[in-house]
């Protein structure tokens, strides 16, 4: 039980982490004009909001795969990074999509 405990204490940590680093980053607005670029980053800011109960099921299934030895810490972290890759880049597509109706 305590090791459960141990285990979503820090998924806890790293989402809070990831999200404080995403929004740390900012949005990919600074290519727009001026005008549009406050508007930009409220969408990006939607679109983070809408993508957050996937990102953290993703992490949830991750770390109980991990739990179980069915993939190990590189793997945990690799798998890590081409899911935030993955997220970022269909989140900037549906940035693109929503400021071109703007």
């Amino acid at each position: 039980m305590f090791q459960i405990w141990c285990h979503l204490s820090a998924l806890m940590i790293s989402l809070f982490v990831t999200s404080s680093a995403w929004s740390a980053v900012g949005p990919p607005c600074d290519k727009y004009p001026a005008t549009k670029q406050s508007r930009c980053t409220e969408i990006w800011k939607e679109l983070n909001k809408e993508d957050g109960p996937i990102i953290a099921q993703f992490g949830l299934d991750q770390q109980k795969r991990r739990d179980e030895g069915k993939i190990n810490a590189q793997q945990h972290l690799a798998e890590n990074m081409i899911f935030i890759k993955q997220s970022t880049e269909k989140r900037i597509e549906r940035l693109k999509e929503r400021m071109a109706g703007e």
